[in-house]
């Protein structure tokens, strides 16, 4: 009697977390990369979170060296990458051992077995085989010998033993592909363009890819695959996108928008040197691109350009922002129009360089010499990083003012679908570039004075150095009004301090008025947030209100100025919950500005707040409302 052929039913499900995880070698954000690509080009509505170790190369098989990749795709609108991975694909010892911690009870594991030998199992930290020893019960383990299949899927490719194994994260992409139903044809399309010229390499990498595909679909210890189908999403075109890649995409907007040069100065710096990257390529879009010797060079270097007439650009992360303070306090002086994009990371000091945090807003705000005020947008999701990044050009522009853009690490390495706009949608940034003198002498001559103001936004006039009639000179001393001659005269020390917070102040006029996500409006509790957060205060608020409980959310772009009805609606509320990935800086400004009892919920462990964390602590305020 000839055996059965082994079926598997296919399941439909309505989202799922996946977690790759393994060494910093193994490859793991490719795989996720690729995963989430795939899921792209189906049609699910995803979010990712990509958390990899500070070193360059830690030890292999060791906790400290254990990368990590998480996407969460659906077939609804999501919010975040998930609190807890439904699955979790471990490449060793140590990738299981950091990462159990998070998967959900009764959660999938597929680990490579063949990696959990005696001496990897000893550098994670297990004295016995968490394989065998039961304490994995609680979860569908799936064991697969990942490594050995792969070397032997790739054996007549002509690769060596050693250089076959490292495809093993392709056997685990295939695996997992065919599990999701994700399309084969895309990624080994993909694999030939990646590895082009490197025969060898693609033979293995694909072999590898079809090996864990075809072991899903004829190893009996699976029961079911899943299909999660495309989400309902508004028509038009769509690419995956981070943060990172969307603000250089802004930048290079925002120079088409106003008509300028791109020059960026900018020294490279973990998690910001992929703007760095981006924009290199974009030569043909105008942008010119100066990687300096350090961070004070760069940032000199982008406000020299804005002097010269054109869009001066920095990028970096807290360490390079405590570096670039004085030439930031010299633009505030100079008045000149200078984009800081600071992509925040855990600090003091060099911190840790791959973790985010939210921990610049009161360096941006106050970290400069004397009375030195500068707008601040703040970018909520990867793909609002495109929209800030405009914004903040916009009010340099205007305003004649640096201007720092806030992002994160979160934001900068993690991707959403993101809606191509069109550039024509958006209003032009109006550059007017005095052209003539400007102030006539007693002796009847013209010349011009860089300090004469517009009566409306107090922004001084901005020549282009060298046009005739209108060379002039400016510096770090104080500026004479109006003729910007240097001037150690008190009052007008006091009048230049006073216009320049003015200038700043004015702002709030030309920003659009505070939003408010009260759905039923009997809301007693208000959460308020900034930058990344959003994701997961939103999120929050859709389970509280899905358990009954009423919740007001607004969530702010524009930390300096504020929006000119923030007071007001504060006002409303009883009480106030401010999320951070700080201490409760933001909560420190509410509570001296409208002397509100904020509530600060403050993370600083490198890692996002997980929706659960927020309905938590609303739940914990509602309970409190009187």
């Amino acid at each position: 009697m000839s055996a059965q052929p082994h079926t598997v039913e296919s399941q439909s499900i309505d989202r799922v977390v996946l977690r790759f995880a393994g060494d910093s070698g193994d490859g793991m954000q490719l795989t996720g990369d690729r995963f989430t690509e795939s899921s792209a080009i189906f049609g699910n509505d995803l979010a990712t979170f990509p958390n990899y170790p500070a070193e360059i190369r830690a030890p292999a098989g060791t906790l400290a060296g254990v990368s990590a990749f998480q996407v969460h795709i659906a077939d609804h609108d999501i919010l975040t990458p998930g609190d807890s991975p439904n699955v979790l694909v471990a490449m060793n010892p140590a990738a299981l051992k950091a990462n159990i911690g998070d998967v959900e009870s009764g959660g999938v594991l597929i680990v490579n077995s063949d990696a959990f030998d005696e001496r990897a199992l000893a550098k994670a930290g297990y004295a016995t085989n968490p394989l065998v020893d039961g304490s994995l019960e609680g979860y569908i383990v799936y064991e697969v010998p990942m490594t050995s299949m792969t070397i032997e899927a790739a054996k007549d490719t002509g690769a060596k033993p050693r250089d076959a194994e490292r495809s093993k994260n392709f056997f685990a992409l295939g695996l997992v592909s065919w599990m999701y139903s994700r399309p084969e044809a895309d990624t080994i399309e993909w694999i030939a363009n990646r590895y082009k010229g490197k025969d060898t390499v693609i033979a293995s990498n694909v072999k590898a890819f079809k090996a864990g595909h075809a072991f899903g679909e004829t190893a009996e210890i699976f029961s079911n695959s899943f299909v999660i189908k495309p989400a309902h999403l508004e028509p038009g075109e769509y690419t995956n996108i981070t943060g990172n890649q969307a603000t250089a995409w802004g930048v290079v907007a925002a120079g088409y928008l106003s008509g300028l040069q791109v020059f960026l100065g900018s020294y490279p710096i973990t998690p910001a040197s992929d703007i760095l990257h981006e924009l290199s390529k974009l030569r043909h879009h105008g942008v010119k691109t100066f990687q300096a010797e350090d961070e004070i060079a760069g940032i000199g270097a982008a406000l020299g350009a804005a002097y010269g007439g054109s869009l001066g650009v920095t990028t970096t992360s807290g360490p390079g922002m405590d570096l670039k303070s004085e030439t930031i306090g010299l633009a505030v002086s100079l008045e000149l129009p200078l984009l800081i994009i600071d992509v925040q990371r855990a600090g003091p000091s060099t911190g840790l360089p791959t973790k985010a945090e939210q921990s610049d807003l009161l360096t941006a705000l106050h970290g400069r010499h004397g009375e030195s005020p500068v707008p601040i947008i703040a970018a909520m999701t990867p793909g609002h990083c495109f929209e800030a990044t405009i914004e903040a050009v916009r009010i340099a522009i205007t305003y004649r003012s640096p201007v720092i853009l806030l992002t994160d690490g979160y934001l900068a390495n993690s991707s959403e679908p993101w809606k191509l706009p069109n550039i024509d949608n958006f209003k032009p940034i109006e550059v007017d570039f005095a052209t003539e003198p400007n102030h006539e002498n007693p002796d009847g001559t013209k010349n011009y004075w860089p300090y004469k103001r517009n009566a409306e936004t107090l922004a001084r006039q901005w020549a282009i150095p060298g046009s005739p009639g209108m060379e002039h000179r400016i510096g770090g001393l104080e500026k004479a009004d109006g003729s910007g001659a240097v001037s150690y005269d008190a009052k007008n020390h006091g009048l230049m301090v006073e216009l320049r917070a003015k200038k700043i102040d004015a702002i709030a006029k030309s920003i659009p008025l505070q939003e408010v996500d009260d759905q039923d409006g009997n809301a007693k509790t208000l959460v308020i947030g900034w930058g990344s957060t959003y994701g997961a205060i939103a999120a929050g608020v859709r389970r509280v209100r899905a358990g009954g409980k009423s919740v007001a959310h607004c969530h702010l772009t524009h930390m300096n100025p504020l929006p000119l009805n923030l007071g007001e609606i504060i006002s409303k509320y009883q009480k106030v919950l401010v999320p951070e990935m700080n201490t409760g800086q933001l909560s420190s400004v509410l509570r001296a500005k409208f002397l509100v009892d904020a509530k600060s919920l403050a993370k600083v462990e490198g890692i996002p707040f997980k929706a659960a964390e927020i309905e938590q602590a609303i739940l914990s305020c509602i309970k409190e409302e009187s």
